[in-house]
């Protein structure tokens, strides 16, 4: 029984029954995918992708079985596809990671191993979920940018030294400069701050040393912060 579900078929003949066949699983594989994707994307997702996410593994299956083994065939398809070009810019790494899942659906779909394609499907769908849920490689420090104004007399090298020791927060002077025609300096550091700190409590303790001036926190930092 369970050699017949996952056997792959080695038969290149393109019959409506097999193109049916290949549509609806190819159509119920995208939309478990698609969900899965939804599920573990809270924060937000567009309705387009996970719409493409359910047409894509029927595309690919369907030109699979169009394209058989019929090499003539191939280099048809690969010439017309190849006038297709994609300008949107790169994406996160999760939604390329999608993308190829539910190609390599669409692809066993139109190879004819649908017992395959559904294990795979439901396995990696599964994982998915259990990494998502578990919070798998979610960081509990972040970087991020300090700007402090500090007045001249204040040495800049030692400033805040006990205020980074007492909030066990790792820090790096990454820029200094002149303002209001040098009275005061500006420093900026790329500081790592873990979740249990309370930023609000570093800031001013930050301000009790360097009068009340100018402070500010970025929360995510870019090279031109620096």
């Amino acid at each position: 029984m369970l050699d017949s579900l996952f056997s792959v078929s080695t038969s290149t003949e393109l019959t409506f029954i097999n193109a049916i066949i290949t549509i609806f699983i190819a159509i119920a594989l995208g939309g478990i995918i698609s969900y899965t994707y939804m599920k573990t994307n809270p924060g937000g997702y567009s309705q387009s992708f996970t719409l493409t996410m359910v047409l894509l593994p029927v595309i690919v299956g369907i030109i699979i079985l169009l394209i058989g083994s019929n090499v003539a065939r191939a280099f048809s398809l690969a010439g017309a596809f190849s006038i297709i070009r994609f300008r949107s810019a790169p994406g996160d790494p999760k939604d390329i990671t999608f993308v190829l899942f539910t190609m390599a659906a669409g692809l066993a779909c139109g190879v004819g191993s649908f017992g395959y394609a559904v294990m795979f499907t439901i396995i990696l769908c599964v994982l998915m979920f259990i990494l998502n849920r578990t919070n798998f490689g979610v960081r509990t420090t972040s970087q991020k940018t300090l700007k402090v104004t500090i007045p001249e007399n204040l040495g800049y090298e030692e400033a805040f030294e006990e205020v980074f020791n007492k909030y066990d927060v790792e820090y790096e002077l990454k820029k200094i400069r002149t303002t209001e025609l040098g009275s005061l300096y500006e420093l900026v550091y790329a500081v790592t701050l873990d979740e249990a700190v309370n930023q609000k409590a570093f800031l001013d303790a930050i301000r009790t040393r360097n009068g009340n001036l100018d402070l500010s926190l970025t929360m995510s930092p870019t090279a031109n912060d620096y």
